[in-house]
């Protein structure tokens, strides 16, 4: 998926300012490069088995990593689990992430962690014995491995090596090989290629069963799919890199699941049909260590199925699959992991938009709606589990509308359901429920105002806050920042839209201002949320005090605004997304104290995509336009986020070509400036390269600035600061 992350995490830098009155001065560098605004956060908690108590990795100079443990109710601390000197032996080597095994007797410990792409990484393992103190390495000395995770009976542990998997009996210490024949960019075995980790989210490919039984895992062979190679620059001559993309219309990857049986070292294939065009986005089991059930689309991904394979019948093998859910859309089925089997295997829960907006459902194991949980002309949100024990199920939606969230229940009840909201208050909201859903953590923030955490029983109520940011707020305080506001504009088509305005902290409405449209505009990401939005909102802080107006709109195809508004884009994305643009430049236009002449636009990723098209068949409308990273045509970018919303470019050649910026470079008229990092894998460098050809053919004059060796992300070191610096100067040299 496209998606831009706003930068929230610090950059720990000495940083010292030498008067009082300095800090009250916004620049880029305090927002980017120091350590002025930085948040306090809540860190991934891992609640424990008694459900009355949570462990939290803390870091210190003089200790290095440690696991602690605290209670959820007082928030005392109860005991130091385990350090980096009593793992490791000193405390160089970090606990970078951890994990317990099933009765909370042993740790595994990760370090060394190297990233891949935006999920997958490589990283030492170990395990560390909390009874003996006995570590124990998983692979060779100083060996990265992937997705290493204990069995459910704590006696081995799984894990991914040059796209092969294996165990590692803690037992007996033996390692053994479960598949043989990985091998790069070709056969990949218990992880997932580029494009599934991309755009369904997740990049562990194997399973251990409930029991631990058997391991059920992914085969991709990607031999076929085409290879895209980039360059990376440092060296005397440039590496080149290669893997494996897949891009709209061509070849993807030969997908097939299997069964590994521990006993007995035997391996199964599970029949998934005929079809090589077709998609497995989730594999899971269910409470039986007999039945996987397996996610099916086909790759226009507008038919879901779940099939349920039955180990008892494992002669013939091939007939032992059976559809006990289907789904069919005229658009396409989002997948998420809110898929639960309840423990009696009784039935499972899934969401699903086949009402108009998206809502909880539970089936029977025939796949027979029993109960829809929620309803109403509104979005679920998240699913946050299901407590078999009362018949209660947690959630949060967008009833108060798409741009706040709010955490509820709903007990199932004799006589008819009982729903309570969990928080009050309006903004945006979080929940992380411990294990038996006796507590939660709630996270809180609105547009104007950081994070907050408190703990909560079940039923809403404030037991303890945790962490507030008082001193952010009180910083914040002492800058002098103007209030987010949120209006509403209808477009050409009669539909009302959400919006956000920043004025200049000094507004004159007998003033004329120029303006910075902030867009995104992508299938599943809304810009307009009631949300702290951290140093890209101290960004556009920094742009009001400078005397501009910021601004932002979801357009059509943004979502919690029910299916109807998030599918309206379909077979033609950038089509709708740029006339609700254009339409709120026409707006801003008619407001007295904005000048028309001097409205700009800025995005990235799917919102340089819309950059890019509103500068040239917005060309009327936008003096200014800056696209970080983004896409000219949809037929660079890969299969399943692309054929999702488009299908193929065979399919669908109006759809592609109407819609893409290349092709209306000559109406260009404004100052434009495209952005790029080098190494981008997601969306490809090729893109820009593709669009300033299109702009010299057409005799236009550009600006383009290239980051060497960066990602879709463009960070690292002072990078952000450079690109927000050349950013901001480029906004008052040309808007």
């Amino acid at each position: 998926m496209i998606h831009f992350k706003p930068f929230l995490f610090a950059v720990f830098v000495v940083f010292t300012l030498s008067t009082a009155s300095a800090q009250k001065q916004l620049s880029n560098e305090l927002i980017w490069f120091s350590p002025e605004f930085s948040a306090e956060s809540m860190d991934d908690i891992i609640s424990m088995n008694d459900g009355l108590h949570y462990t939290v990795l803390e870091f210190s100079d003089l200790t290095g990593s440690t696991i602690v443990k605290y209670d959820f109710a007082t928030g005392t601390k109860k005991a130091t689990v385990a350090s980096s000197a009593s793992i490791f032996g000193n405390i160089e080597k970090s606990i970078e992430s951890y994990s317990f095994n099933k009765d909370e007797s042993k740790l595994l410990i990760q370090t060394s962690t190297e990233p891949i792409y935006r999920r997958s990484f490589t990283a030492e393992y170990f395990v560390y014995d909390l009874n003996s103190k006995n570590t124990t390495r998983i692979a060779g000395q100083d060996e990265k491995v992937r997705l290493a995770d204990f069995s459910p009976d704590s006696k081995k542990v799984a894990f991914v090596r040059n796209n092969d998997i294996y165990y590692k009996d803690l037992v007996t210490n033996e390692e053994v090989r479960v598949t043989s024949d990985g091998k790069v960019n070709e056969i990949i075995n218990g992880a997932t290629d580029w494009v599934y980790e991309e755009e369904f989210g997740f990049d562990k490919g194997f399973y251990w069963s409930p029991s631990g039984s058997h391991i059920a895992y992914y085969r991709f062979d990607e031999t076929k799919v085409p290879e895209f190679s980039m360059d990376l620059y440092g060296e005397l001559y440039p590496e080149a890199y290669r893997f494996k993309y897949p891009k709209a219309g061509e070849k993807n990857s030969d997908v097939t699941i299997w069964i590994y049986n521990v006993s007995n070292k035997s391996t199964l294939q599970v029949n998934t049909g005929n079809d090589k065009e077709q998609y497995f986005p989730r594999i899971k089991w269910s409470s039986s260590d007999k039945e996987l059930c397996i996610m099916r689309m086909n790759r226009h991904q507008n038919k879901l199925e779940f099939l349920l394979t039955d180990l008892n019948k494992v002669e013939p093998f091939e007939h032992s699959t059976n559809v006990i859910y289907k789904e069919v859309s005229d658009t396409y089925i989002d997948v998420n992991d809110a898929l639960t089997f309840l423990s009696d295997g009784s039935g499972f829960i899934w969401n699903s938009e086949k009402n108009g907006f998206n809502h909880l459902y539970r089936f029977d194991m025939k796949g027979n709606e029993v109960l829809a949980l929620t309803s109403g002309k509104w979005d679920v949100i998240d699913f946050y589990g299901y407590d078999e024990q009362t018949s209660t199920v947690y959630f949060s939606s967008s009833e108060d509308g798409a741009i706040e969230k709010h955490i509820y229940s709903i007990q199932q009840g004799k006589k008819k359901p009982i729903k309570k909201r969990l928080n009050s208050g309006s903004g945006y909201n979080d929940a992380t429920f411990n294990k038996g859903f006796k507590f939660f953590i709630l996270q809180t923030s609105d547009a104007n105002t950081p994070f907050s955490f408190s703990l909560h029983e079940s039923s809403g109520k404030l037991i303890r806050g945790i962490k507030v940011n008082v001193v952010l707020k009180q910083r914040l305080a002492s800058y002098g920042l103007s209030k987010k506001e949120f209006f509403t504009f209808t477009n050409r088509d009669g539909i009302d839209l959400n919006c956000w305005m920043i004025k200049p902290k000094n507004f004159d409405p007998n003033k004329k201002y120029p303006v910075l449209v902030a867009i995104y505009g992508g299938p599943g990401h809304n810009t307009v949320l009631n949300q702290w939005e951290g140093r890209n909102y101290l960004w556009h802080q920094l742009l009001a005090k400078e005397g501009y107006i910021v601004v932002s709109v979801d357009p059509r195809g943004t979502q919690y605004q029910g299916r109807k508004f998030k599918h309206a884009t379909y077979m033609n994305l950038g089509k709708l997304e740029t006339n609700d643009f254009i339409d709120f430049a026409g707006h801003l236009g008619k407001q007295s104290f904005i000048d028309s002449t001097r409205i700009g636009i800025q995005g990235w990723s799917y919102g340089g995509y819309m950059t890019s098209l509103c500068m040239t068949k917005g060309a009327d409308y936008f003096k200014t336009g800056i696209a970080v990273a983004p896409v000219t045509n949809w037929k660079y970018y890969d299969s399943i986020y692309t054929e999702r919303f488009m299908r193929t470019p065979q399919e669908n050649e109006g759809g592609y070509e109407n819609n893409s910026p290349i092709n209306f470079v000559k109406e260009l008229k404004g100052k434009f400036l495209i952005v790029h990092g080098s190494a981008d894998d997601n969306v490809h460098f090729q893109n820009t390269m593709d669009m300033i050809t299109a702009l010299v053919k057409a005799n236009k004059q550009f600006d383009q600035f290239t980051y060497p060796n960066k990602n879709h992300g463009i960070y690292g070191g002072n990078t952000r600061l450079h690109l927000y610096t050349m950013m901001t100067n480029y906004l008052k040299a040309n808007l």
